[in-house]
């Protein structure tokens, strides 16, 4: 088959190629021997672009047309090879064809959630995910960096080594957009296009162009949704007085258009109206629950690092069992809300204030 192989590609002279896919980024064409035949008939179409790369090295890049492979169309080539035997026999070289079109609804997300600082909820575990469009701007900075050897380059594999970048980037770009997190819902639109203007130029060191970035979600963790849902809840307490006297003038309606027992029952509906408004409005009222006692104030949790890791939170108690077993040592460092930044732990008066109620050290016999 072999014989039959170099053979059938000695009389194949026109080099193109058609895509058949939809996520093909670049394409290799295969030859028999990489063996191309002086004065082949090179087809590049509209959306494509083509090198050709003789020994490792690029020699030309092609455009959009129709070319005779000889001496005129390829300058570069021309003082890369001595051309022997009369520029007739075949030359070893690749051609590699670059799908120039826009590739759309690629995929990005957080595998692990993006910690965060929220000017009003302190530090806060993001996830996030959406789509992006990217093209390829610079063939050859593309095929050294990113597509190397390989004969046929698909978005899949572009997804692969990005994703990891666009986190990190998105990320940062995130961090410094400043948006708080209970705006972010409103601000997608915004967000997309401030993000997508700070990884740009991340994406041409790679040779590419990223055209859009879509953010299509952001999500807190569900512990953290669930107590949000609770302070939603809670904001609606200030009408609950309302609601209770609409309720009350309900029941005086209802009650009065009973017709039992005629007009007495209805002085007797209206009365029991009256009464239940009355002790509604009076149980909402502020008199009424004056002599309750004011919430439990919230336990501070304590973040601590570790080997270069943050670790955490810790409660009080737990940070007195560290400090108990030796994990917690003076010059850890410590955070909780309200520092500006990490501090060694015997700086900070809480824990300073335990330090100082453990016994020294047992001197030794």
């Amino acid at each position: 088959m072999a014989f039959w192989d170099k053979l059938l590609g000695e009389f194949v002279d026109v080099i193109e190629w058609t895509d058949s896919s939809n996520d093909t980024m670049v394409y290799r064409f295969e030859r028999y021997g990489n063996e191309i035949k002086y004065g082949a008939m090179l087809t590049v179409r509209e959306s494509q672009l083509a090198i050709l790369v003789n020994e490792g090295q690029i020699a030309d890049v092609y455009k959009p047309g129709l070319y005779k492979l000889d001496t005129n169309n390829m300058p570069i080539m021309t003082t890369i090879q001595s051309w022997p035997h009369g520029f007739n026999s075949p030359f070893k070289a690749e051609v590699y064809f670059f799908n120039m079109r826009q590739f759309t609804d690629l995929k990005w997300g957080t595998k692990n959630p993006v910690m965060l600082r929220d000017k009003e909820f302190g530090p806060v575990r993001l996830r996030s995910f959406g789509t992006y469009v990217a093209a390829i701007d610079d063939p050859v900075t593309f095929l050294k960096e990113v597509v190397g050897t390989d004969g046929r380059f698909t978005t899949d594999e572009i997804t692969a080594q990005l994703r990891n970048h666009i986190v990190s980037w998105f990320a940062t770009a995130l961090g410094e957009s400043g948006i708080p997190i209970l705006d972010l819902a409103a601000n997608y639109d915004d967000l997309s296009k401030y993000v997508t203007n700070k990884l740009s130029p991340e994406f041409v060191s790679y040779g590419l162009k990223l055209r859009r970035l879509l953010v299509e979600n952001i999500s807190l963790p569900s512990e953290v949704e669930q107590a949000l849902d609770k302070r939603t809840s809670m904001g609606m307490i200030g009408n609950l007085r309302d609601y209770a006297t609409f309720q009350a003038a309900e029941a005086m309606e209802a009650a009065a258009n009973n017709p039992a027992d005629g007009g007495a029952a209805a002085g007797m509906g209206m009365g029991m109206g009256f009464g239940m408004a009355h002790q509604m409005v009076n149980t909402m009222s502020p008199a009424g629950t004056g002599a309750a006692p004011p919430p439990v104030p919230p336990e501070v949790s304590w973040y601590l690092a570790v080997e270069g890791h943050q670790t955490g939170p810790f409660s009080k108690a737990e940070i007195r069992s560290k400090l108990e077993t030796g994990d917690l040592k003076r010059d850890t460092l410590a955070w909780r809300q309200g520092l500006n930044e990490w501090t060694r732990a015997e700086q900070i008066d809480e824990i300073a204030a335990i330090f100082a109620q453990q016994p020294p050290p047992v001197p030794k016999g």
